[in-house]
C-alpha cells in the first residue's frame, strides 16, 4: 500500500475545496418591467431594518449594497444622514414597519418638507441577516517544548437572507421587492496552523443584490 505523505493530501484538499463557492438566488417583483425613472436631482435612500433593543440589519451590508448601486447614475443618500435629519421618526422605536405607517409620517407637512429638502424619492427598507445554519467537525490545538499546531478539521453553513422593498415617496406606494438568498459552507483545517477556506456569503448576497436593484433605476 501505497501512503501519500500529509502534504500531498493536503494539497489535494485545499484544491477541492477552493473550488467551493456561494449558491445565490434572487426573486424579483415589480409592476412593470421599465426601470424607475429618476431626474438628475432625485436621490434613493437605503435604510436598514431596526427594531429597539433586539434587532438589527446589518450596517455593513446596508453600505455594501448602496456602494453597489451608487457605483451607477444613481445617486445615493448615506443612511445615517437621513436618520439624523429626520429625527426621531427612523429611530428604530419610531420608524415605519410597512406602507401604512409610511403613509401616515409622510401626511405631516414638517417631515415631507425635510424629505423634499433632501430630494429623496425613493426610499429602499432593507431587512435581513447573515446566520450560521450547521456546524460539524473537530479542532485541537497544542502548545509543547517543540512548539504547538492544530489537528482537525471544522466546517459551517452559512446563510444570507436579504429582502429589499422599494417605496415611492412622493406616490406613496409600493415599486417593487427583491429578495436574495445565498448560501454556503465554510471550512477551517487544522495543519499545524489553521487554514480557513471561507465562502464569501454575504458578499455574495450584496453583489447580487446591488446589482439587481441598481437595474430597478435609471437616470434622466
Amino acid at each position: 500500500m501505497k501512503i501519500r505523505p500529509l502534504n500531498f493530501q493536503l494539497g489535494l484538499l485545499l484544491i477541492t475545496l477552493s473550488g467551493c463557492s456561494a449558491t445565490t438566488t434572487i426573486d424579483e417583483y415589480r409592476p412593470t418591467d421599465q426601470p424607475i425613472v429618476l431626474n438628475s436631482d432625485e436621490k434613493v435612500v437605503i435604510l436598514g431594518r431596526r427594531d429597539a433593543g433586539h434587532y438589527e440589519t446589518d450596517r455593513e451590508f446596508i453600505e455594501c449594497v448602496s456602494k453597489k448601486v451608487t457605483s451607477g447614475a444613481v445617486k445615493i443618500l448615506p443612511e445615517q444622514r437621513f436618520i439624523d435629519a429626520i429625527y426621531p421618526w427612523f429611530e428604530p422605536r419610531t420608524a415605519p414597519k410597512g406602507l401604512p405607517r409610511l403613509k401616515r409620517l409622510m401626511q405631516q407637512s414638517s417631515i415631507k418638507a425635510k424629505v423634499d429638502a433632501l430630494s429623496i424619492r425613493y426610499l429602499v427598507w432593507l431587512d435581513g441577516s447573515t446566520e450560521t445554519t450547521g456546524q460539524g467537525g473537530s479542532m485541537s490545538c497544542a502548545i509543547g517544548p517543540g512548539g504547538g499546531g492544530c489537528l482537525g478539521f471544522a466546517q459551517w453553513d452559512k446563510l444570507s437572507v436579504y429582502e429589499a422593498t422599494v417605496w415611492d415617496l412622493d406616490e406613496l406606494v409600493e415599486k417593487g421587492r427583491l429578495r436574495v438568498d445565498s448560501e454556503g459552507t465554510s471550512y477551517l483545517i487544522g495543519a499545524v496552523a489553521p487554514i480557513p477556506l471561507l465562502t464569501p456569503v454575504k458578499n455574495d448576497a450584496c453583489n447580487s443584490l446591488g446589482k439587481q436593484l441598481k437595474s430597478f433605476f435609471s437616470v434622466e
